[in-house]
């Protein structure tokens, strides 16, 4: 069974699918996609570096780009979110067939496997699990900004996550300060703008990080002292991309390390103009306290950067991230997640080369075995590499099940 029916949920079904392991997927299609990204939103990746793992070629961006019609994109296109979910749409109807949009409940162990409890009331036995489920559950805002929100952070509250959101129109002509320096905070924060709502973007470090304009073309001395990857150029990152396996070798405090701050903040190269001299930006900017009065969120901020210690808004729209945690996936059973080995010094599940964690048969990918592999794991350009170790392993170690024909079990 695989639980998740985003890049990577649909990358591995696809291969286990093609490898002849009777498998289910459970999840809305490319779901976060559609539902937690703004209207209007772009990928921060290049088309090099958004491509679905299929188990044989003619299933990636371009490959669909061609197969509707349209121009393929360049690395100097910036793609839009809806052309991205359209090709997950289309990768799922050509590589991985049948998705059951059913929310799984509860995952726990059973004498057999597995125990899955489905909202529709129906229990399934699972042999082995692929947690796929993405970034929904882990967003994470600051414990000391929860008072702007005493029913819960959302849309219609004072303070919100950048998560919860597909239109951010509705805040035209609201006072809103986006919390953030990364792709995230600075892309909404121009939305906001462009909706018409008078916004401030309040960013932690020094200055705003933007991406270098990609070069269709460079001169080898240049890929020499820079290589290219999926993640950017220079050859800390050209490593990771290129051997994530032996990134799970190094010390679990270098591999901490090189997931925190590999890839920090940035913004894409292509919405510095929308933001760089449109809208106030005030840098090495914190929030020290936050309270209500009325609707309105009153902030005391800190720091050295110029601009008001206080400051009062019809909505604060945090970009804070996400933080992972097993303790965030409520539908793992309690014995589950307190009882998984964790990545020493995160909560992050430990793997192994296989994805499996030290539940036999239970797998984590995407942004959760980013801590073990490396920071492609938190890009769809880690699909290819996870679907295929997660596929071998299953496929090279079928589950006893006591059936003598030699086929894998539904999973």
């Amino acid at each position: 069974m695989v639980i998740g029916a985003g890049p990577y949920g649909l990358s591995v079904t696809a291969h286990l699918r093609a490898a002849g392991v009777d498998v289910r997927v459970f999840g809305e299609v490319m779901g976060s996609w559609r539902h937690a990204m703004a209207t209007g939103m772009f990928l921060k990746s290049t088309p090099r570096a958004t491509d679905l793992s299929a188990p044989v070629p003619g299933g990636t961006l371009a490959d669909f780009c061609r197969a509707v019609g349209e121009s393929v994109l360049t690395e100097l296109t910036p793609i839009p979110c809806t052309t991205f979910v359209r090709y997950g749409m289309w990768f799922t109807e050509r590589y991985v067939g049948e998705v059951e949009n059913i929310p799984v409940r509860t995952v726990g162990r059973s004498p057999t496997g597995y125990r899955v409890c489905l909202a529709s009331g129906a229990e399934i036995d699972a042999a082995a699990v692929v947690v796929a489920t993405g970034l929904a559950a882990l967003a994470h805002i600051p414990p000391r900004l929860l008072p702007l929100a005493p029913c819960g952070p959302g849309p219609d509250a004072a303070l919100s996550h950048t998560s919860q959101h597909s239109d951010l129109s509705r805040y035209a002509g609201h006072r809103v300060a986006v919390l953030g320096g990364g792709q995230s905070a600075l892309e909404s924060a121009a939305l906001l703008h462009e909706a018409g709502a008078d916004v401030r973007v309040l960013v932690r470090g020094p200055r705003i990080r933007w991406g270098d304009t990609p070069a269709l073309r460079r001169p080898v001395l240049q890929r020499l002292v820079k290589p290219s990857s999926p993640l950017g150029t220079g050859w800390a990152l050209a490593a990771v991309c290129h051997a994530p396996g032996a990134v799970r070798r190094l010390p679990a405090s270098a591999r901490l390390l090189l997931h925190r701050r590999a890839l920090g903040p940035s913004g894409g190269w292509w919405l510095r103009e929308r933001v760089e001299g449109v809208l106030p930006v005030h840098c090495s900017r914190r929030i020290t306290h936050a309270h209500l009065r009325g609707e309105q969120a009153h902030l005391t901020l800190a720091g050295a950067g110029e601009g008001p210690r206080k400051l009062s808004v019809d909505h604060l729209l945090a970009a804070t991230g996400y933080r992972l945690d097993l303790d965030a996936l409520e539908f793992l059973s309690p014995v589950l997640r307190h009882r998984l080995d964790r990545v020493p010094g995160s909560r992050a599940p430990r793997l192994t080369a296989a994805f499996e964690s030290s539940f036999p048969s239970l797998y984590f990918t995407g942004s959760l075995a980013a801590p073990t592999f490396g920071p492609m794991l938190r890009f769809v350009a880690g699909t290819a590499f996870a679907a295929r170790r997660i596929t071998a392993h299953l496929t090279g170690h079928p589950v006893t099940t006591g059936r003598r024909d030699g086929r894998h079990p539904r999973q």
